[in-house]
């Protein structure tokens, strides 16, 4: 599995004349926009790698394991993806 270190590593390795900090700092500026863009509401679309939005979860009911007491879950905003054509592509390729 790829972490944020072996991507950064990956993109230096493969970007004339950028260094690790300089990746670093521009992966930071990406993933920060992005989520400040999503706690704002926003639909973030890149092309041809997908889209993220946030949706919301009803509250709902549910059950504790060990007790089998009916408890409320409470509603929840959550980040879904949806993988563009080109991704998708190259994943099934």
């Amino acid at each position: 599995m790829a972490g944020k270190t072996d991507i950064i590593d990956h993109v230096a390795g493969s970007a004339d004349g950028l260094t690790k900090r300089q990746v670093t700092e521009v992966f930071d500026a990406i993933f920060d926009t992005i989520s400040n863009s999503l706690s704002a509401g926003d639909r973030v679309a890149i092309t041809g790698f997908g889209s993220f939005q946030v949706r919301e979860r009803a509250a709902r009911q549910g059950r504790n394991p060990q007790t089998g007491a009916t408890i409320t879950i409470a509603a929840s905003k959550n980040v879904g993806f949806k993988a563009g054509k080109e991704l998708k592509e190259k994943v099934n390729a």
